[in-house]
């Protein structure tokens, strides 16, 4: 059975999103990254495990797909944005009540009980399934239980207020897969809801 795996960066004091238009986290859509090589390799090499993404209505409107298809393109030799490849080569499944079809390439829109669609995505055969999205969208998954893997990005960058992930309540328990700590600032940490 396919993982459910959330990804999100987030300050040290555990906010995912400032209030206002802060720039706090040490890499954004963009070309500049202060991610430093190591720590690109280790987010590379857990993408290779990926083979469905799930994004929020407003992610994919956003242009996260566009974005990285588009880096896939400039960038093919760069060794960093290979995982801009596994998105484009990925099934992407849009979870929207507003959307009713995709415009964009290997995605198919899903609505209607989210918790159910989930199930459904991590019966499928294959690798396991990424999640992109807001706070908004992260808590509703955690607060149906539906996250597998926990893969925190700690941005060294305080916050004091904005928008938490874990506001909803979900699991009380969390066990630590691993944590890694880069020389760019980032640390990584794994963690799984404890059984």
């Amino acid at each position: 059975m396919k993982k459910l795996i959330l990804q999100m960066q987030m300050s040290v004091d555990g906010f995912v999103g400032a209030d206002g238009d802060h720039r706090w986290q040490l890499w954004e859509w963009g070309d500049d990254s202060a991610w430093d090589e190591q720590l690109k390799q280790d987010f590379n090499a857990i993408f290779t495990t990926i083979d469905t993404i799930l994004l929020s209505r407003k992610m994919a409107q956003e242009g996260y797909l566009a974005h990285w298809g588009n880096a896939a393109k400039k960038y093919p030799k760069d060794p960093f944005y290979a995982f801009a490849r596994r998105i484009v080569e990925a099934q992407k499944v849009v979870a929207s009540d507003k959307l009713e079809a995709s415009r964009w390439e290997r995605t198919r829109v899903v609505s209607g009980d989210l918790p159910r669609e989930v199930e459904a995505l991590k019966q499928d055969a294959g690798g396991n399934i990424a999640v992109f999205g807001g706070a908004g969208f992260a808590s509703a998954l955690i607060g149906a239980g539906l996250v597998d893997e926990f893969q925190l990005f700690i941005n060294p960058a305080v916050l004091g207020s904005g928008r938490r992930i874990f506001d909803q309540g979900g699991f009380g328990r969390l066990e630590l897969l691993g944590s890694k700590a880069y020389a760019s600032g980032m640390v990584v940490s794994r963690y799984a809801p404890a059984r």
